[in-house]
């Protein structure tokens, strides 16, 4: 094997070739494999005694180790991150719903351009219809905020990025490493 012990790649086939594993976190153990043990550790699991695991690439993305520019630390074998999350009030922008209104008596039946209004009719028996003038132009109060309802469904929105479908292979035979 040519490849450095322990390095990871994308591969399109649908097995592990020959002196590499799949990235699934599978347990391993450490006295057959030693050598790989002295790289990775229990980083991705085990008890460190008897077994040690691989890293478990199923379903996730790969994303340097380190602290970038602007960005949070990520250590070596953190796994985080979600598919999917729910937005509550408290991830949405500060505003408001309020509807303005007017005590005033309304001057006109048209709602454009204008708010509701205080209004009065009498009815009288048999006569024709009346127009409502029950909106004014001039807001100087607001509805109750119990007046306006909340809506909403709680669908979880999903938040990872295009993604092929494709299987992490680590080397477990191949030429171990130095340092320099």
């Amino acid at each position: 094997m040519d490849d450095l012990l322990a390095s990871i790649k994308l591969f399109a086939g649908n097995f592990a070739p020959r002196g590499y594993m799949l990235c699934q976190g599978q347990l391993l153990p450490i006295a057959q494999n030693s050598a790989l043990f002295s790289l990775l550790g229990t980083t991705y699991g085990g008890d460190g005694r008897t077994t040690f695991a691989l890293p478990d690439l199923n379903g996730r993305s790969a994303v340097g180790q380190g602290r970038g520019p602007g960005l949070t630390e990520v250590k070596l074998g953190e796994k985080a991150g979600a598919e999917q999350i729910s937005i509550s009030v408290a991830n949405l922008p500060s505003h408001t719903h309020t509807m303005m209104t007017s005590s005033a008596p309304g001057t006109t039946n048209s709602p454009v351009g204008n708010v509701i209004a205080a209004s009065e009719v009498v009815v009288e028996r048999g006569g024709s219809p009346i127009p409502i003038n029950c909106y004014g132009s001039t807001p100087n109060g607001q509805l109750a905020a119990t007046a306006i309802v909340s809506t909403g469904g709680n669908i979880p929105v999903q938040i990872r990025n295009p993604f092929l479908g494709l299987n992490y292979i680590i080397c477990v035979q191949g030429i171990f490493p130095s340092r320099s």
